[in-house]
């Protein structure tokens, strides 16, 4: 006969662990307490995302022309560093306008059209700056 096993509703005895590696988990830390790793996940940059819809666009719309005025597929386009937080920082229009044709010294068509529309599109946008913490 086979022994007889524990009574109904009495605990099993645990059987061992498998071999290999295992997981532990950390208890929770206490209420209002920082412990190491808390918070992950929940990191947050505050940008206004007006702004950076804003951004995307212009950057698109820059592209898209930059195709035109080279005649080429983007990934041909040059390498063209077009700021347009340097060009904000600048204290006219005269000095972005020169700027902008400066990185377009290459371009082999008129290149009048774009910058004026340039100029236009960021008239009134704000710097991207690093947020600061409230």
């Amino acid at each position: 006969l086979a022994p007889p096993g524990p009574p109904p509703g009495a605990p099993r005895p645990a059987e061992p662990p498998p071999p290999g590696p295992r997981v532990c988990f950390a208890p929770a830390a206490a209420a209002g307490e920082e412990g190491p790793g808390r918070g992950r996940g929940k990191v947050t940059v505050r940008y206004d995302r007006r702004e950076l819809r804003k951004r995307l666009h212009l950057e698109e719309w820059i592209l898209r022309q930059l195709t035109a005025l080279y005649d080429c597929p983007e990934e041909e386009i040059p390498e063209l560093e077009i700021d347009v937080d340097e060009l904000l920082d600048m204290e006219s229009d005269g000095a972005r306008s020169a700027r902008v044709q400066e990185i377009l010294v290459d371009c082999y068509k008129p290149t009048e059209a774009f910058v004026g529309d340039l100029l236009e599109k960021i008239r009134g946008m704000q710097k991207l700056n690093t947020p600061q913490k409230k």
